[in-house]
């Protein structure tokens, strides 16, 4: 009798990253990668549906976005920390639902963490409910891709529900020792 070795759905989904890691492990994140990024990978891209699809049964199955940051609608969860196979990126899962939020932002927005990224981040941005964004460097991003530059710092926000960050750090640096600009 044979057996067969079953994947894991993390593990589909880190080897899914793989190749795409390798693509982008030279870039400099700015607007005209984020620009590059949906154009070649957006929604409509067997990358996007595939890493999409996985990253929901990630949240489902309790392995993506597990740790509560401010309850149940702010989570998040280092899948892989920065290695060799990664070509020193760490991919971490955020979900964020302003559904009902009481922090009283314009749009009626779910504001996360303030943090920075030292070296950037390639973000994958995925609804879960329609109609659901994510703030980017350059707006509301409703499903694609966003790349903040190195050094740039910002509140994670959402807004129309749930989202699904899908992020990819190089070196897997980010720092949440900046103070957040007064309101």
């Amino acid at each position: 009798m044979s057996q067969t070795a079953t994947i894991s759905n993390k593990d589909q989904l880190v080897a899914r990253c793989l190749p795409f890691l390798e693509e982008v492990k030279d870039m400099t994140t700015n607007t005209d990668v984020e620009q590059w990024l949906n154009s070649k990978y957006g929604v409509d891209s067997d990358l996007y549906k595939d890493l999409a699809r996985l990253i929901r049964i990630g949240v489902q199955e309790g392995w993506a976005a597990d740790v509560e940051i401010a309850g149940s609608r702010y989570r998040r969860a280092r899948l892989v920390e920065p290695c060799a196979e990664t070509f020193f990126f760490s991919i971490t899962a955020v979900l964020m639902d302003s559904t009902g939020n009481t922090q009283n932002n314009p749009e009626n927005s779910f504001r996360g963490d303030y943090h920075a990224h030292p070296y950037g981040e390639f973000n994958m941005v995925v609804p879960v409910d329609e109609g659901a964004a994510l703030a980017g460097p350059n707006g509301w991003c409703y499903g694609g891709w966003t790349a903040p530059a190195p050094g740039s710092h910002h509140y994670p926000e959402a807004k129309g529900g749930a989202v699904i960050a899908l992020f990819f750090l190089p070196a897997g640096r980010i720092s949440y020792n900046y103070d957040a600009p007064a309101k």
